[in-house]
């Protein structure tokens, strides 16, 4: 099949899906399609990673994405807050549509306060978590590139965290829909988030440079990357010159949690500069 024939079959997959039933000429342009996309503009540990040890690749939320715009479907996302007793939970269910409004699937995501990368945040300092109490305050054990490391750890408040656990629920809801929709299991299996923190560290470990760097201009949500966003937000709303200074002292690593929202924060500082200009 020649460059020319293959691109026609491409695009009619993408014209009829979700319009009628495919057949197996369909299916396989699909596939052909999906595979195209892999390779021309997914990157290995950025759209998808391999879990260490298998040669299953997971799909992550930027692949789901990618593969939502090439067959034009778009999301419809429905929350269900199954919070109680102090504890932040929401089941996240997330339709597919194709473009002509039809509906093709659905994915179901969960995400809850209680789950231990949520419960539990690094104390950021010896005298934060000597200041805790014994029942709020943990070591955590763990092991990464064959060295165990011994964390300190402190309680969360779930309310500091509800926002990146409603995001969160939504992504494997999306994840799990997308899969669903395009037949992609077989190509792609579980989203990289639901692993537990060792085996996503191995795979974080093993990604190409060019993906790390792509990786780390947007860097995953977390309740320390919610913490500088919102300081950065609140040192912008007083004004470019109070933004500079802050920025200068800022912390290098908060500063790194922040730094993709750099045009963000010079609109805040530009309207914050503005209001001070009409001000008497």
């Amino acid at each position: 099949m020649n460059a020319v024939v293959q691109h026609i079959e491409r695009q009619r997959a993408v014209e009829v899906y979700g319009d009628r039933s495919l057949t197996s000429a369909d299916i396989q342009a699909q596939i052909n399609l999906m595979q195209d996309v892999m390779r021309s503009t997914m990157i290995d540990g950025v759209h998808f990673g391999t879990i260490p040890g298998t040669k299953t690749k997971s799909l992550y939320k930027p692949g789901a994405e990618k593969l939502m715009a090439t067959f034009r479907l778009a999301c419809d996302p429905q929350v269900e807050d199954m919070s109680a007793g102090g504890e932040v939970h929401y089941r996240v269910k997330v339709a597919v549509r194709s473009s002509g409004g039809a509906l093709l699937g659905a994915g179901i995501g969960e995400c809850s306060s209680q789950e231990d990368k949520y419960s539990w945040r690094a104390a950021v300092c010896q005298e934060e978590f000597d200041a805790t109490p014994e029942n709020r305050k943990r070591i955590k054990f763990s092991k990464y590139q064959g060295k165990v490391e011994k964390k300190q750890q402190v309680r969360t408040n779930p309310a500091d965290v509800a926002n990146t656990i409603l995001k969160m629920a939504k992504k494997r809801g999306l994840v799990d829909a997308i899969l669903t929709v395009t037949a992609a299991s077989d190509i792609f299996t579980q989203d990289i988030e639901d692993l537990p923190d060792e085996i996503r560290d191995e795979v974080t470990a093993t990604r190409r440079p060019a993906a790390q760097a792509v990786a780390q201009a947007t860097p995953a949500d977390s309740p320390e990357r919610d913490e500088a966003l919102a300081e950065c937000r609140v040192a912008a709303a007083k004004g470019t010159e109070h933004f500079r200074a802050f920025w200068k002292e800022y912390p290098p690593a908060k500063r790194a949690l922040a730094r993709d929202q750099t045009e963000q924060f010079k609109g805040i500082c530009q309207s914050a500069d503005a209001m001070l200009l009409e001000s008497p």
